[in-house]
Protein backbone atom coordinates (compact mmCIF):
# COMPACT_ATOMS: atom_id res chain seq x y z
CA UNK A 1 0.00 0.00 0.00
CA UNK A 2 1.09 3.55 -0.95
CA UNK A 3 -0.10 7.13 -0.11
CA UNK A 4 1.16 10.12 -2.71
CA UNK A 5 1.34 13.02 -0.94
CA UNK A 6 4.87 14.23 1.15
CA UNK A 7 6.17 16.93 2.57
CA UNK A 8 9.44 16.20 1.52
CA UNK A 9 9.83 15.95 -2.25
CA UNK A 10 13.72 16.14 -2.30
CA UNK A 11 13.85 12.34 -0.02
CA UNK A 12 10.41 11.00 -1.92
CA UNK A 13 12.40 12.12 -5.12
CA UNK A 14 15.54 9.96 -4.16
CA UNK A 15 14.19 6.98 -1.92
CA UNK A 16 11.67 6.33 -5.09
CA UNK A 17 14.21 6.34 -7.49
CA UNK A 18 17.62 5.96 -7.62
CA UNK A 19 18.18 5.32 -3.91
CA UNK A 20 15.47 2.51 -4.32
CA UNK A 21 17.23 0.60 -6.83
CA UNK A 22 20.38 0.61 -5.19
CA UNK A 23 19.39 -0.12 -1.91
CA UNK A 24 17.16 -3.13 -3.20
CA UNK A 25 20.36 -4.46 -5.57
CA UNK A 26 21.60 -4.11 -2.20
CA UNK A 27 19.41 -6.01 0.13
CA UNK A 28 21.36 -9.20 0.82
CA UNK A 29 25.12 -7.73 1.59
CA UNK A 30 23.04 -4.59 3.55
CA UNK A 31 20.96 -6.63 5.74
CA UNK A 32 23.72 -9.20 6.42
CA UNK A 33 25.80 -6.03 7.69
CA UNK A 34 23.45 -4.54 9.41
CA UNK A 35 21.75 -7.83 11.04
CA UNK A 36 23.24 -6.78 14.54
CA UNK A 37 21.13 -3.69 14.95
CA UNK A 38 18.30 -5.91 13.38
CA UNK A 39 18.61 -8.19 16.07
CA UNK A 40 19.06 -5.55 19.36
CA UNK A 41 15.61 -3.96 18.00
CA UNK A 42 13.97 -6.99 18.27
CA UNK A 43 15.49 -8.63 21.64
CA UNK A 44 14.28 -5.02 22.96
CA UNK A 45 10.63 -5.43 21.32
CA UNK A 46 10.42 -9.01 22.49
CA UNK A 47 11.54 -7.60 25.70
CA UNK A 48 9.57 -5.17 26.45
CA UNK A 49 6.48 -7.37 25.68
CA UNK A 50 5.37 -5.22 22.52
CA UNK A 51 2.30 -6.02 20.98
CA UNK A 52 2.13 -3.39 18.38
CA UNK A 53 5.23 -1.97 16.53
CA UNK A 54 5.82 0.88 14.10
CA UNK A 55 9.11 0.41 12.53
CA UNK A 56 9.77 3.91 10.46
CA UNK A 57 12.31 4.56 7.89
CA UNK A 58 11.91 0.83 7.20
CA UNK A 59 13.90 0.35 3.68
CA UNK A 60 13.22 -3.53 2.77
CA UNK A 61 11.82 -4.40 5.96
CA UNK A 62 14.25 -6.81 7.65
CA UNK A 63 14.21 -5.12 10.81
CA UNK A 64 10.37 -5.39 10.76
CA UNK A 65 10.73 -8.84 9.96
CA UNK A 66 12.73 -9.63 12.45
CA UNK A 67 10.31 -8.28 14.90
CA UNK A 68 6.73 -9.69 13.59
CA UNK A 69 8.86 -13.29 14.01
CA UNK A 70 9.41 -11.95 17.95
CA UNK A 71 6.17 -10.94 19.10
CA UNK A 72 3.53 -12.78 16.47
CA UNK A 73 1.36 -14.11 17.29
CA UNK A 74 -0.35 -11.93 19.85
CA UNK A 75 2.18 -8.71 18.42
CA UNK A 76 1.92 -7.00 14.81
CA UNK A 77 4.58 -4.84 13.36
CA UNK A 78 4.24 -2.09 10.50
CA UNK A 79 6.86 -1.39 8.59
CA UNK A 80 6.40 1.99 7.06
CA UNK A 81 9.01 3.98 4.64
CA UNK A 82 8.97 7.18 2.00
CA UNK A 83 10.17 4.49 -0.38
CA UNK A 84 7.01 2.75 -2.52
CA UNK A 85 9.45 0.85 -4.37
CA UNK A 86 11.34 -0.70 -1.30
CA UNK A 87 7.92 -1.38 1.03
CA UNK A 88 7.04 -3.21 -2.57
CA UNK A 89 10.16 -5.17 -2.21
CA UNK A 90 9.92 -5.21 2.05
CA UNK A 91 5.93 -7.14 1.41
CA UNK A 92 7.43 -9.54 -1.36
CA UNK A 93 10.28 -10.76 1.16
CA UNK A 94 7.73 -11.04 4.21
CA UNK A 95 5.05 -12.90 1.68
CA UNK A 96 8.37 -15.34 0.40
CA UNK A 97 9.08 -16.07 4.21
CA UNK A 98 5.24 -16.26 5.38
CA UNK A 99 6.26 -13.40 7.73
CA UNK A 100 3.46 -11.68 9.31
CA UNK A 101 4.95 -8.41 9.28
CA UNK A 102 2.75 -5.91 6.89
CA UNK A 103 4.24 -2.59 4.86
CA UNK A 104 3.16 1.01 4.07
CA UNK A 105 4.40 3.55 2.36
CA UNK A 106 3.94 7.45 2.96
CA UNK A 107 5.49 10.00 4.95
CA UNK A 108 6.33 9.79 8.59
CA UNK A 109 6.11 13.17 8.79
CA UNK A 110 2.17 13.68 7.95
CA UNK A 111 0.69 10.61 7.45
CA UNK A 112 -2.27 10.34 9.26
CA UNK A 113 -1.65 6.95 11.67
CA UNK A 114 -4.62 6.03 13.93
CA UNK A 115 -4.13 7.81 17.17
CA UNK A 116 -2.33 6.10 20.15
CA UNK A 117 -2.02 2.87 18.35
CA UNK A 118 1.50 1.93 19.13
CA UNK A 119 3.12 0.65 22.06
CA UNK A 120 6.75 0.68 20.35
CA UNK A 121 8.15 2.56 17.81
CA UNK A 122 11.77 1.42 16.37
CA UNK A 123 13.93 2.51 13.52
CA UNK A 124 17.42 1.46 12.27
CA UNK A 125 19.01 4.11 9.91
CA UNK A 126 15.61 5.52 9.01
CA UNK A 127 15.16 8.66 10.96
CA UNK A 128 17.71 11.17 9.74
CA UNK A 129 16.24 11.76 6.32
CA UNK A 130 13.23 14.33 7.45
CA UNK A 131 12.78 17.68 6.29
CA UNK A 132 11.00 18.75 9.66
CA UNK A 133 12.20 16.42 12.12
CA UNK A 134 10.29 18.46 15.01
CA UNK A 135 6.69 18.36 13.27
CA UNK A 136 7.90 14.31 12.43
CA UNK A 137 8.49 13.12 15.68
CA UNK A 138 5.49 15.05 16.98
CA UNK A 139 3.04 13.11 14.01
CA UNK A 140 4.95 10.02 15.69
CA UNK A 141 4.20 10.87 19.40
CA UNK A 142 0.80 11.01 18.52
CA UNK A 143 0.33 7.86 17.32
CA UNK A 144 2.22 6.05 19.88
CA UNK A 145 0.62 5.05 23.07
CA UNK A 146 0.36 6.83 26.23
CA UNK A 147 3.99 5.38 27.75
CA UNK A 148 4.83 4.13 24.43
CA UNK A 149 8.72 3.54 23.86
CA UNK A 150 10.84 5.22 21.16
CA UNK A 151 13.91 3.53 20.36
CA UNK A 152 15.82 4.86 17.06
CA UNK A 153 19.60 3.78 16.11
CA UNK A 154 21.58 6.53 14.01
CA UNK A 155 24.80 7.16 12.82
CA UNK A 156 27.73 8.87 14.78
CA UNK A 157 30.03 11.38 13.49
CA UNK A 158 31.44 10.71 10.15
CA UNK A 159 35.19 10.98 11.91
CA UNK A 160 33.88 8.26 13.70
CA UNK A 161 32.78 5.98 10.54
CA UNK A 162 35.34 5.90 8.34
CA UNK A 163 34.70 2.90 6.52
CA UNK A 164 31.25 5.11 5.32
CA UNK A 165 33.95 8.06 3.35
CA UNK A 166 36.94 5.61 2.28
CA UNK A 167 35.07 5.51 -1.28
CA UNK A 168 34.13 9.24 -1.73
CA UNK A 169 38.28 10.09 0.10
CA UNK A 170 39.64 8.06 -2.91
CA UNK A 171 37.77 8.67 -5.45
CA UNK A 172 37.40 12.73 -5.08
CA UNK A 173 40.35 13.28 -7.47
CA UNK A 174 38.54 11.16 -10.60
CA UNK A 175 35.03 12.47 -9.30
CA UNK A 176 35.31 16.33 -9.52
CA UNK A 177 31.25 16.85 -8.82
CA UNK A 178 31.36 14.46 -5.78
CA UNK A 179 28.86 16.34 -3.41
CA UNK A 180 30.14 16.75 0.59
CA UNK A 181 28.69 15.37 2.97
CA UNK A 182 27.25 17.35 6.51
CA UNK A 183 24.14 19.52 6.30
CA UNK A 184 20.93 18.57 5.86
CA UNK A 185 19.08 15.67 6.24
CA UNK A 186 21.41 12.64 5.59
CA UNK A 187 22.86 10.08 7.22
CA UNK A 188 25.27 11.81 9.43
CA UNK A 189 22.08 14.16 10.25
CA UNK A 190 21.34 12.75 13.74
CA UNK A 191 25.08 12.54 14.58
CA UNK A 192 25.12 15.62 17.26
CA UNK A 193 22.71 14.26 20.01
CA UNK A 194 22.29 17.47 22.10
CA UNK A 195 20.69 18.42 18.63
CA UNK A 196 18.52 15.40 18.36
CA UNK A 197 17.28 15.62 22.02
CA UNK A 198 16.09 19.56 21.49
CA UNK A 199 14.22 17.58 18.53
CA UNK A 200 12.50 15.19 20.73
CA UNK A 201 11.79 17.51 23.72
CA UNK A 202 9.92 19.86 21.25
CA UNK A 203 8.07 17.51 19.75
CA UNK A 204 6.89 15.99 23.13
CA UNK A 205 8.59 13.22 23.66
CA UNK A 206 9.93 12.69 27.21
CA UNK A 207 12.60 11.01 29.17
CA UNK A 208 15.56 11.40 26.21
CA UNK A 209 18.34 9.60 26.29
CA UNK A 210 21.40 8.32 24.24
CA UNK A 211 23.88 5.45 24.62
CA UNK A 212 26.97 5.25 22.45
CA UNK A 213 26.81 1.85 20.47
CA UNK A 214 29.67 -0.06 18.50
CA UNK A 215 28.63 -2.37 16.53
CA UNK A 216 30.79 -4.84 13.96
CA UNK A 217 29.65 -5.50 10.71
CA UNK A 218 30.30 -8.06 8.10
CA UNK A 219 29.48 -8.89 4.61
CA UNK A 220 31.28 -11.18 2.12
CA UNK A 221 34.60 -9.49 0.23
CA UNK A 222 33.22 -11.13 -3.01
CA UNK A 223 30.25 -8.36 -2.88
CA UNK A 224 32.70 -5.58 -2.09
CA UNK A 225 32.51 -3.99 -5.92
CA UNK A 226 28.38 -4.32 -5.34
CA UNK A 227 28.34 -2.02 -2.27
CA UNK A 228 30.88 0.29 -3.94
CA UNK A 229 29.09 0.33 -7.43
CA UNK A 230 25.35 1.26 -5.56
CA UNK A 231 26.19 3.28 -1.77
CA UNK A 232 26.69 6.08 -1.16
CA UNK A 233 27.23 9.84 -3.11
CA UNK A 234 30.27 7.82 -5.08
CA UNK A 235 27.61 4.78 -6.28
CA UNK A 236 24.86 7.23 -6.98
CA UNK A 237 27.45 9.54 -9.53
CA UNK A 238 29.00 5.84 -10.64
CA UNK A 239 25.37 5.08 -11.90
CA UNK A 240 25.52 8.26 -14.23
CA UNK A 241 29.26 7.43 -15.30
CA UNK A 242 30.70 5.93 -18.56
CA UNK A 243 32.18 2.51 -18.17
CA UNK A 244 35.83 3.90 -18.64
CA UNK A 245 35.69 6.28 -15.44
CA UNK A 246 33.72 3.76 -13.47
CA UNK A 247 36.32 0.87 -13.64
CA UNK A 248 39.31 3.61 -12.93
CA UNK A 249 37.16 4.73 -10.00
CA UNK A 250 36.62 1.39 -8.96
CA UNK A 251 40.32 0.21 -9.10
CA UNK A 252 41.23 3.19 -7.07
CA UNK A 253 38.25 2.81 -4.03
CA UNK A 254 39.08 -1.12 -3.68
CA UNK A 255 42.52 -0.22 -2.77
CA UNK A 256 40.96 2.07 0.09
CA UNK A 257 39.03 -1.11 1.54
CA UNK A 258 42.22 -3.55 1.79
CA UNK A 259 42.38 -2.61 5.59
CA UNK A 260 38.77 -3.91 6.24
CA UNK A 261 39.28 -7.14 4.43
CA UNK A 262 39.68 -9.95 6.96
CA UNK A 263 39.82 -13.26 5.23
CA UNK A 264 36.87 -13.87 3.20
CA UNK A 265 34.91 -10.80 4.44
CA UNK A 266 34.95 -7.23 4.94
CA UNK A 267 34.20 -6.25 8.50
CA UNK A 268 33.64 -2.79 10.38
CA UNK A 269 32.57 -0.82 12.92
CA UNK A 270 29.13 0.68 12.96
CA UNK A 271 29.87 3.44 15.55
CA UNK A 272 26.00 4.51 16.02
CA UNK A 273 23.61 6.20 18.58
CA UNK A 274 21.10 4.52 20.53
CA UNK A 275 18.34 7.19 21.32
CA UNK A 276 15.11 6.22 23.54
CA UNK A 277 12.08 7.96 24.57
CA UNK A 278 8.81 7.82 26.01
CA UNK A 279 5.02 9.06 24.86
Amino acid sequence: MSETHTANPEMAELWNGPGARSWITAQALLDEAFRGFETLLADMAAEAGARSVLDVGCGTGATTRAIAGRIAPEGTALGFDLSAPMIEHAQKLADQEDSPARFLAGDAQTHDFPAASFDLIVSRFGVMFFSDPVGAFANLRRAAKPGAALAMISWRAISENPFMTVAERAAAPLLPDLPKRGGGPGQFAFADQGHVHSILDEAGWTGVSSEPVDMMCTFPASALDTYLSLMGPVGHLLAKSDDALRERVMSAIREGFSEYISGPDIQFTAACWLTRATA
